[in-house]
């Protein structure tokens, strides 16, 4: 009886591979288009695209198991009409196309795929040229994005979308891309349980990375350069943020990372380096700063209204114009165990550990704040002068915002 459960589950699942064809799509194969080859394509059955160019826009495919794999990076050419390729279905898989020209609206999000309403699918290994929206995922969930690579010269905000947008989705892998010269990098909103991981997102109109409304993911091991701003993270909570690298995000409203009301997070072990502000934090509360670098920056944290519960404990202030900058009262937020370049205090007791706790916050930051045009005196010795009075005896700066052990070497991690 046995024996014959086998052989029957043996035969019916050979049945299955069986009826699964490959279909080829060229100029001169039997399948010219490929619309035609989704519309006779069934379940499991696999599309080869070969290499030539392929003017096709609106490719749909619905309620189809799929894998299309393109050879050599066959172009399919939007001409400016509308979406390249959108898709509603399970368990796909889209490599090795090259999408170009994808059209531009003021009412449309055109993307190079579309991908709607499925689950379990990879998206992997795609160019996009000239598009609009370039990867965007929406009420999905399962899937990965990976080793795309995604370009365009967006000029405005108005007139440009987003590389990798996803909306609405959940446990979805976004890794290994590069997403150069749209609006914003990677978009993200109400979007939970996900991962960011080992992207390169640079010279974006905007944010770098840009999540809101989004709990529970993890962001980790990306480069952020050069962008409008580097990353901001909004409404959201328990977000994991580490070993990323937040680098030349210049203006005069920019910043390596923008913090607005999110709570109960982490960040470890990330590089700020060369940032108009390297964190902006407002409505922020319980979040744990550890063993993150700040190299170069013009400020390195600046601490806006409502936040509280935070902790920045072993962190290397290296170099920055302004360490801290701070409003409001200390509101129960700790600096411990940091290395300050700019401390000079001693350790007598050879610990490691200095003997005279560090103020973070200057006066001439206190000014700034309160008088931009200030900046112009920052390099003048009246200025060391005013900085050194304030530790003394301070009046305008946090007395309590102290860093009672600071460390006399910098922090390895």
């Amino acid at each position: 009886m046995l024996r014959s459960f086998f052989l029957f589950l043996f035969l019916t699942l050979t049945s299955v591979v069986s009826q699964a064809q490959e279909i080829e799509v060229c100029k001169t194969c039997e399948v010219k288009t490929i619309q035609a080859a989704v519309d006779m394509a069934e379940d499991g059955d696999i599309l080869r695209i070969k290499s030539e160019t392929y003017k096709e826009h609106d490719i749909s495919i619905i309620d189809k198991s799929l894998t299309i794999i393109g050879e050599g990076f066959p172009v399919i050419d939007a001409e400016m009409q509308g979406t390249a390729i959108s898709i509603r279905a399970e368990n796909f898989s889209i490599e090795g196309l090259k999408i170009i020209n994808v059209g531009r609206s003021h009412t449309n999000d055109f993307t190079g795929i579309l991908v709607s309403n499925s689950k379990n699918f990879e998206v992997k290994n795609n160019r996009l040229d000239q598009v609009f929206f370039g990867i965007l995922l929406e009420r999905s969930s399962e899937g990965t994005v990976s080793g795309n690579i995604i370009t365009s010269n967006a000029k405005s905000q108005s007139t440009s979308g987003n590389g990798v947008h996803i909306w609405k989705s959940e446990e979805i892998t976004v890794k290994n891309n590069e997403v150069i010269g749209l609006r914003d990098g990677i978009y993200l909103e109400f979007v939970n349980n996900s991962e960011i991981i080992n992207n390169l997102c640079k010279d974006n109109l905007r944010y770098g990375l840009h999540f809101m409304f989004s709990d529970h993911d993890l962001y980790k091991g990306n480069i952020f350069e050069n962008n409008g701003a580097g990353v901001a993270v909004m409404y959201s909570k328990f977000i994991d943020m580490q070993e990323n690298q937040f680098r030349k995000n210049w203006g005069s409203a920019s910043y390596g990372l923008l913090l607005k009301e999110i709570n109960d997070s982490e960040l470890r072990n990330n590089i700020f380096e060369d940032n108009t502000i390297a964190i902006s934090a407002d409505n922020t509360n319980r979040i744990d700063y550890i063993e993150n670098d700040f190299r170069n920056n013009g400020y390195a944290i600046r601490i806006r209204g409502a936040v509280y519960d935070n902790n920045f404990k072993r962190n290397n202030f290296l170099y920055n114009s302004f360490d801290v900058a701070y409003t409001g009262r200390l509101n129960n937020n700790k600096f411990s165990n940091n290395y300050w370049s700019g401390y000079s205090g001693y350790d007598l007791n050879r610990d490691g550990i200095g003997d005279v706790p560090f103020r973070p916050v200057t006066l001439f930051s206190y000014l700034v704040n309160k008088t931009p045009e200030a900046i112009v005196l920052l390099r003048s010795t009246f200025i060391d002068l005013l900085d050194f009075s304030e530790k003394v005896s301070p009046i305008f700066t946090p007395a309590d915002l102290i860093d009672a052990q600071p460390q006399m070497k910098k922090i390895q991690w």
